[in-house]
């Protein structure tokens, strides 16, 4: 049995990577830990710095546990790897220590919760905002992936945080909190 507690928190660090302008949005549990997974893995892949990776897996560790954060780390590493990968910009996160969520991070969650509740349109359009490509497929089966890996672990977010992509470029991207 995987042991699970429910606090996520991210940890203080100094702030270095990429970095978008934040959102007011502030992302209940589950939004949050795929937020946080997002940015602290995209930092660490746009850095190479391993205390990014090592915040994520802490952070996973907290609340699945050692065997539990190994199946989501490695899920949350192989959408991460395939939306970094499938880019034609640059992906966008906000610092490590930002309580808000940048417009790319919350694309990111709905993508997943878009996943959970088997809304394709909605994830397709959020792969699709991300990414600023036609060639999603290998996004969205990632994306799936780490979802599945995600609601097995207790993990369901909210049909509320799927939000149609133009409205986080707006006032309306305020629903995510």
């Amino acid at each position: 049995m995987l042991q699970r507690r429910k606090s996520v928190t991210p940890l203080p660090a100094a702030e270095h990577g990429r970095h978008a302008s934040p959102r007011s949005c502030q992302l209940p549990g589950p939004e949050r830990l795929v937020g946080l997974g997002f940015r602290y893995w995209m930092l660490g892949r746009q850095t190479g710095d391993i205390a990014a990776w090592e915040r994520c897996w802490n952070l996973y560790c907290g609340v699945f546990g050692v065997c539990g954060a190994r199946l989501a780390v490695g899920a949350l590493s192989s959408w991460v790897g395939a939306v970094g990968g499938a880019s034609r910009r640059g992906i966008e996160v906000a610092p490590f220590a930002s309580r808000d969520f940048c417009r790319d991070e919350c694309i990111a969650v709905s993508m997943i919760a878009a996943c959970q509740h088997n809304t394709c349109p909605a994830l397709r359009a959020c792969a699709f905002a991300l990414v600023e490509t036609s060639l999603i497929d290998h996004v969205v089966g990632e994306a799936q992936t780490f979802a599945d890996t995600m609601g097995g672990l207790d993990q369901r977010l909210s049909s509320g945080s799927i939000v149609a992509v133009p409205l986080l470029d707006g006032a309306a991207g305020d629903r995510l909190h």
